[in-house]
């Protein structure tokens, strides 16, 4: 059973920094594209971010492009995504996911890409 597991997020105000963790058992994430993505209240999941196997590859949403990086520490088996510049519409629960095909050297933003997700982190943004 793969189970990715999300870590780092907590409650903080306008414009300070997050820096959410991805690791998992089951499954070496080192061989495979990961993304992170979003959900707000009443709101539909978001991608975030994705990135290729080897880190060569990334992409992000419009809205956290220039603030957000991700990345990935294959030796660790674990994907980060750094979020700088906080702001109020960043407040989401961020789930990490993994696709299912091995060295997959593209980034993927549509949920139906990955097979497994995790139980999520919340990031609260006050004001």
């Amino acid at each position: 059973q793969v189970q990715p597991v999300e870590s780092g997020g907590g409650l903080v105000q306008v414009g300070a920094s997050l820096r959410l963790s991805c690791a998992a058992s089951g499954r070496t994430f080192s061989a495979y594209a990961m993304g992170w993505f979003r959900q707000a209240p009443g709101k539909e999941r978001e991608f975030v971010a994705g990135i290729g196997w080897s880190g060569g590859s990334t992409g992000y949403a419009d809205s956290v492009k220039g603030r957000f990086t991700i990345s990935r520490d294959n030796a660790k088996n674990t994907v980060y995504l750094q979020m700088n510049s906080l702001k109020p519409e960043d407040t989401a629960v961020y789930y990490c996911a993994t696709n299912p095909l091995p060295r997959s050297g593209s980034y993927y933003r549509l949920g139906y890409d990955y097979d497994y997700w995790g139980q999520g982190t919340q990031v609260t943004v006050s004001s």
